[in-house]
């Protein structure tokens, strides 16, 4: 008990920076700081060039076979658990309003990866923890623009190979591989440009999150029962699923820690920025991402905290 914790106030310590942060993009939007187009160009900062920095810094490293296994079975297990999420969420998500079911859906399934837990795998396990997120955070994105996206507009017509796999996450991973098995040495000046261009992708993530939370009304949010199911399967039963078969299946370390920091994240910010791209509800998807966000705070620190303990 001792341990769970102390393991429950190191990650509670890295989750309350992160909310700080939130703060800070909080008191921007309602001190009119931010403007909602500047908060939008921040956003894009973040995912296409922030991101892959991130990624492709972490494969800097001698290669190492047995590296690469357990990157590839990173990748499996980050695929098998998107699959799984899909037919939960189409199990327990039932919502009349087809709108609402679709926002609902891509909410439980798809968590704040890039955002919210590479800053924490980073904090936590170092260079080997975005090591491994890098592998969820491209299955995120391969299922994101093609499932997700057919979620969002019941049209296959919408799907094609170049949004699926032309994204810059799964640009930076492929980058990254290269760098990684052919051991290449990039000079000190392109390293140091990588690591200050890396050190953005806290701050700047948790002030984007921080702006849509001031956007949202929390109290509907909390009056709406389709809130709960989303926020319960996103929050609590997939990373704790996550975490007992990762274990009984002897997978252990850091890859169980990175997948569980991932899939314990909140809703994905993308939920809001697909709402919007493809004409669904806004509202609701904005007063997922707030709620999870802030729930989030009570549930990353306890299941992480539980994941530590036994990975």
């Amino acid at each position: 008990m001792d341990d769970f914790l102390l393991n429950f106030l190191k990650v509670g310590e890295q989750v309350l920076v992160l909310f700080l942060l939130i703060a800070v993009g909080f008191l921007c939007n309602k001190g009119k700081l931010l403007t909602k187009e500047a908060n939008k160009r921040i956003s894009d900062l973040v995912v296409i060039v922030v991101v892959p920095c991130v990624i492709i810094k972490s494969f800097l490293r001698e290669f190492n076979p047995q590296m690469l296994t357990q990157l590839l079975l990173a990748l499996f297990v980050a695929a098998l658990s998107h699959i799984a999420m899909i037919f939960l969420c189409r199990l327990f998500i039932r919502d009349k309003d087809e709108q609402r079911r679709r926002v609902l859906q891509f909410g439980a399934m798809f968590s704040n990866a890039g955002f919210m837990a590479i800053p924490l795998q980073e904090a936590l396990l170092g260079a080997n923890g975005v090591f491994f997120g890098a592998a969820y955070l491209v299955m995120f994105y391969i299922f994101s623009w093609s499932w997700g996206v057919f979620l969002m507009t019941g049209d296959r017509s919408k799907i094609t190979v170049k949004k699926v796999l032309v994204t810059p996450g799964v640009i930076g991973v492929v980058l990254g591989m290269i760098l990684f098995v052919s051991s290449v040495k990039l000079p000190n000046v392109i390293t140091t440009t990588l690591t200050h261009i890396s050190n953005l992708n806290t701050p700047l993530p948790m002030i984007v999150v921080g702006y849509y939370l001031a956007e949202s009304n929390l109290l509907e949010a909390l009056k709406d029962k389709g809130n709960y199911i989303c926020t319960g399967l996103r929050l609590i039963l997939f990373p704790l699923l996550t975490l007992g078969i990762l274990y009984f299946c002897g997978i252990r370390g850091d890859i169980l820690m990175s997948m569980v920091i991932a899939i314990s994240a909140p809703v994905a910010a993308m939920t809001t920025m697909f709402s919007e791209k493809f004409g669904a509800n806004t509202i609701l998807s904005v007063q997922l991402v707030s709620l999870s966000t802030v729930l989030s705070l009570i549930t990353m620190p306890v299941i992480v905290a539980l994941a530590q303990m036994i990975a």
